[in-house]
């Protein structure tokens, strides 16, 4: 096989692992439709969108947070947002007195209302300060999502998380892009749902976009 055959059915597979677990993810469209239904009921009861990750995961959280405040697309309006990876001052800070796997908690404990949502970002569940920050924001009475990767993970396995969106892939690059393409349509979805008439919207709309 030449040089520039085998690298034509490289570049097919690496299209095709990407195709696999996204259509993987789409199939579980019911759940993801639940999930932003009820993160735009919590929008319009005044509540907020709490994110968290490490590494990847922390500049995930950082990007959806982003999305969500500053709307790229004229006319949506801006939902409110904080990631928590992102200060450093603050992980550091707990994490040096209480440890890593608190580094979340922590911040979810002080900064949650009943109202608010977190969704946690793990590529492959096992973030031990994600699930804590999951178990948090459960206990608080918050609505709460994991964004995971792989089997899932121990963060797949827990009933801190409402709804659970696992990308079915152990390659963390492919997990990666699909968790980004997963939270733009949950983006996308929420403010569907935001925006629609009926009793979700009754007396919450107040304003148009910043």
């Amino acid at each position: 096989m030449s040089v520039t055959s085998t690298m034509q059915l490289a570049v097919g597979e690496a299209f095709a692992r990407r195709e696999r677990a996204g259509l993987a993810l789409a199939e579980d469209s019911a759940r993801i439709a639940r999930a932003c239904q009820d993160m735009a009921a919590r929008f319009h009861r005044g509540g907020k969108l709490i994110v968290f990750g490490n590494g990847g995961g922390g500049t995930d959280a950082a990007h959806i947070a982003v999305e969500f405040m500053h709307p790229v697309i004229v006319g949506k309006r801006a939902l409110p947002a904080v990631a928590l990876s992102n200060d450093a001052a603050t992980v550091s800070g707990v994490s040096s007195r209480e440890g890593l796997a608190e580094t979340f908690a922590h911040q979810v404990h002080r900064w949650a209302d009943p109202a608010d949502m977190a969704l946690g970002v793990s590529r492959d569940g096992r973030c031990a300060n994600v699930l804590r920050g999951l178990e948090m924001a459960k206990t608080l009475g918050l609505f709460t999502l994991a964004l995971t990767g792989g089997d899932g993970g121990p963060i797949g396995r827990s009933p801190a998380a409402d709804h659970v969106l696992t990308v079915a892939s152990d390659d963390p690059a492919v997990v990666k892009e699909i968790h980004v393409t997963a939270y733009h349509v949950l983006w996308e979805l929420v403010h569907v749902f935001f925006e629609q008439s009926g009793p979700l919207a009754d007396g919450a709309r107040s304003g148009a976009t910043p």
